[in-house]
């Protein structure tokens, strides 16, 4: 291995592992970061590590503490709302920019690829949905309607998305037990093929205002762990950064 990809080796491990540490809670919400006890458990250097902190830092995960150094950061349930707002947006931008300059039909034709899977994961009754294909599909279709953006709005989704919460695969994984739930998931492909049909008919109002409705689902999945089934705070590790 060369020494270039060994530091960029290093470098998307340092990432990773202190992403992992501060969303699965192994590190307390306005907790100081050590440099040293983190170079020690992710077993790097620190010169990597910082490079980590600093993308963190742009990330939203960590706060630049005046005195030198990061703290990891903690959200109150409006910050929580406003990022999922905010890929509401984002995401509706997109849509309406895509169906407004039209879309090859080779890219609308991945697009209904991916409708097809998801569809087959919700055959049969609701407690034989194949869930764990469904959040995998439901991730690779919106990562290709964001594909269909610009740069620079495809960078901003990436950036809000990069939060736990805000992902339009937020909190799936973590309620697969929940009928209720799974049920819901059906409207939520209806919304994924209306966006779709949008696009193709060049509808960039109509694509916008789906898009930013669909959303929304993650605002509706955050009220449920938060006001109805609180049991499920433990499951969904990134909550331990929400207070209040």
């Amino acid at each position: 291995m060369t020494e270039k990809a060994e530091r960029a080796m290093q470098s998307q491990r340092a990432l990773m592992g202190v992403r992992d540490l501060v969303i699965s809670g192994g590190i307390r919400a306005g907790s100081r970061l050590s440099e040293v006890a983190l170079a020690e458990k992710l077993g790097i250097s620190r010169t990597p590590l910082r490079a980590a902190l600093a993308r963190l830092e742009q990330e939203g995960l960590v706060d630049a503490i005046p005195s030198g150094g990061y703290a990891v950061r903690s959200f109150t349930r409006e910050d929580v709302i406003d990022a999922i707002e905010l890929r509401g947006v984002l995401e509706g931008t997109a849509l309406r920019l895509a169906a407004e300059r039209g879309v090859a039909p080779a890219r609308m034709g991945e697009l209904h690829r991916l409708l097809a899977e998801l569809d087959q994961t919700q055959k049969g009754e609701v407690e034989e949905m194949n869930f764990d294909a469904y959040v995998d599909l439901n991730a690779a279709f919106h990562e290709k309607l964001w594909s269909l953006a610009s740069q620079t709005i495809s960078r901003e989704i990436e950036r809000v998305t990069s939060l736990p919460f805000a992902s339009p695969s937020a909190f799936l994984d973590k309620q697969a037990d929940v009928m209720a739930f799974r049920r819901s998931l059906y409207g939520a492909q209806a919304q994924h093929r209306a966006m779709v049909n949008a696009i193709e008919l060049r509808e960039g109002a109509r694509a916008e205002s789906l898009a930013r409705e669909h959303a929304r689902l993650a605002r509706q999945n955050l009220e449920f762990v938060l006001d109805q089934d609180r049991s499920l705070i433990r499951r969904v590790s990134a909550l331990s950064l929400v207070v209040g």
